[in-house]
């Protein structure tokens, strides 16, 4: 496994992290013996980064992961976000704020949250920056110690890089979800913000394993989200409608190296953009776990096929995304 530094933290975390949405919620039920075993696989494999939010099942997900973290001596960087579970879309408060904190350090069981990131919380709330001010406050007292944002949309990423401290950005970026290249990276970069990567797999699409025919569960959001009827549409399959997504995902296998995992190469090319801190692909299988942290030992794509990639999305893909973007 590869680390890479944090922001201006100090911390080191390992380039490939662990998603734990699929632990809470919206992915179908994963058992909490195979959670355990998830979590497990992970540390086993060097990830020393745990990405989580309150809402993930109304706190399920803090929950088991303060459980695993109890039975291990090695440190584990534990993100989590809110601003979903309470307070949406308009009832944020220094005290709601306070409180949600306060929850989550009794979930996790620790006497401080490493990084503490607003949820996608609407843009009045983001230019406005009250959040901010009380993330800081969290921040002097040592209930936090960092504070980042997780975004929709480009334009919302670069109102939150107007903040002093501002650690990190969370933003969904795959090789269907490009803008950011171009959009963020050189500005992220000279404020030392890390960008934390969120859905490289674009809901599984990438994995090259879905197809037309593929099903999900009632509890799934890649059933009930695919058009955006819960939340927003970019956090399902990136944006584009289920069966466009399947034909470019087909299409796709042919810029694949021979000899390589689809999944792998998705999240090589992640891992190419030096910008880029952490990728935080989730499993809902141990073995899931294994193939994503194989990413980091893969060499660097050719520029030539990071060429061939970036036309294939203006040509095939970026027309078709739906939602902020």
């Amino acid at each position: 496994m590869n680390y890479r530094l944090f922001a201006n933290t100090g911390w080191k975390v390992s380039e490939i992290g662990l998603g734990t949405w699929q632990l809470g919620s919206d992915w179908g039920n994963v058992e909490e013996s195979v959670a355990w075993r998830i979590l497990a696989e992970a540390v086993d494999h060097g990830v020393n980064f745990f990405d989580t939010a309150d809402v993930y099942g109304a706190g399920k997900s803090e929950s088991r992961i303060g459980k695993f973290l109890k039975s291990r001596h090695g440190r584990i960087f534990v993100a989590t976000k809110l601003g979903r579970l309470k307070g949406f879309p308009n009832r944020y408060s220094r005290q709601l704020i306070r409180q949600c904190t306060e929850d989550s350090l009794r979930r996790l069981g620790v006497d401080a949250v490493d990084l503490s990131q607003l949820h996608c919380v609407p843009p009045k709330a983001l230019k406005e920056g009250n959040v901010f001010d009380w993330l800081r406050e969290l921040r002097t007292e040592g209930k936090i110690k960092a504070f980042g944002a997780s975004v929709e949309s480009m334009d919302e990423a670069l109102v939150c890089l107007e903040q002093e401290g501002l650690a990190s950005l969370q933003i969904i970026f795959n090789l269907f979800r490009q803008k950011p290249i171009e959009a963020l990276f050189a500005k992220a970069a000279a404020k030392k913000v890390s960008l934390i990567i969120r859905l490289p797999l674009a809901s599984g699409l990438l994995s090259g394993r879905i197809t037309k025919s593929t099903t999900f569960s009632q509890g799934d959001h890649r059933n009930y989200n695919r058009d955006g009827k819960a939340f927003n549409v970019g956090e399902t399959f990136a944006g584009l409608g289920f069966e466009r997504g399947v034909e470019m995902a087909e299409k796709l296998k042919e810029f694949v190296p021979t000899g390589m995992d689809m999944a792998v190469f998705a999240q090589r090319w992640i891992l190419d953009y030096p910008e880029v801190t952490v990728i935080i692909p989730g499993a809902t299988r141990v073995e899931q776990v294994a193939s994503n942290a194989s990413a980091g030992d893969l060499s660097p794509l050719s520029q030539d096929l990071h060429e061939r990639l970036g036309s294939f999305y203006e040509r095939e893909v970026k027309g078709y995304i739906r939602g902020p973007y």
